[in-house]
């Protein structure tokens, strides 16, 4: 049994953190306020408001919004305000911006409300590889938060990570 085969980095203490199983489910939708512009550029606040009041809000359901404008108007703030007060109670969450902003805030309150006590003095390997797109902004706020507790912390793959930080209150 001297040839034998042993998996050390299963047996390591390594906790690994894959963002790609804290993607929230629910599907994300654009809505373009141009739409509702005459010529795309310009608000009239009567027609704006009929146009909403007859939008069908229930295709929104559950959905992850982010509300933006494709044309260069220049629209009061609160067009954007009007919108999402008639997604209240339909969609998860509202936001001004592209769906990649929309994503980025998505994570940014999922990196933020992680309960970190699992990851306490612990070395932390941050998975590197996954099939969906994950903002970078959440992987620098999950350093963020991570160094508050872990021991260290690795990006990557077991098989080859890239060490990012270490505890220097541990590191005796």
């Amino acid at each position: 049994m001297e040839n034998q085969i042993v998996n050390r980095i299963a047996k390591s203490s390594i906790v690994n953190i894959d963002l790609e199983h804290f993607h929230p489910p629910g599907k994300r939708s654009s809505i373009d306020l141009s739409q509702w512009l005459d010529q795309g550029f310009l608000l009239r606040e009567k027609h704006f408001r009929t146009s909403l009041k007859n939008h069908d809000w229930q295709q929104y359901q559950d959905h992850y919004v982010a509300l933006q404008c494709s044309t260069d108007a220049i629209l009061p703030s609160w067009a954007y305000l009007l919108v999402t007060s008639h997604l209240h109670c339909i969609a998860k969450l509202v936001v001004q911006g592209t769906i990649e902003e929309l994503e980025k805030i998505i994570y940014s309150h999922m990196v933020s409300q992680m309960d970190l006590e699992p990851y306490r003095n612990k070395p932390i390997m941050i998975n590197g590889c996954y099939n969906i797109s994950i903002p970078d902004d959440a992987y620098v706020l999950l350093v963020q938060r991570l160094q508050s507790v872990a021991k260290s912390i690795f990006f990557g793959e077991s098989c080859s990570s890239v060490p990012l930080w270490k505890s220097k209150r541990l590191a005796k």
